[in-house]
């Protein structure tokens, strides 16, 4: 996967102030303020600073945690796990592989049918993509 690589300038341009502060600053959302923790339709989710594929809608759950929560991702390669040892914490964070943005953070508390795996995102650093209905 090619990376992308933008200035400060840039990203401050094309981002909204949230976005820019979540993606590129590693910030974070309120809980349930986000634009997507409830939805339930069907479609992709992709990063909405470069619109890497990242989690189906199929994946999707009702985590109870305020941010929408995935138990997998699209595709391995797409997204990047880091140690992440800020604010007192041990945790993973989860960046987008293409363009190096800060998505959220995965835990393994996620449903035990399926993988474990809790990808808990914010919405401001995802955009949706509806699936057609035809």
């Amino acid at each position: 996967m090619e990376e992308i690589k933008k200035s400060d300038q840039e990203w401050r341009e094309q981002l909204t102030d949230q976005q820019y502060h979540i993606l590129r600053e590693a910030g974070t959302e309120r809980p349930f303020s986000g634009e997507y923790v409830d939805t339930e339709d069907d479609g992709m989710y992709v990063c909405a600073a470069c619109g890497n594929r990242l989690f189906s809608s199929g994946t999707k759950f009702h985590s109870g945690s305020g941010w929408p929560s995935f138990w997998d991702v699209i595709n391995e390669g797409n997204i990047e796990l880091h140690t992440d040892s800020s604010q007192g914490m041990n945790r993973v964070e989860a960046v987008c592989a293409k363009c190096g943005g800060h998505l959220g953070h995965v835990f393994n508390d996620g449903p035990q049918d399926k993988t474990g795996m809790r990808y808990c995102i914010n919405s401001a650093a995802l955009e949706f993509e509806a699936q057609s209905s035809e």
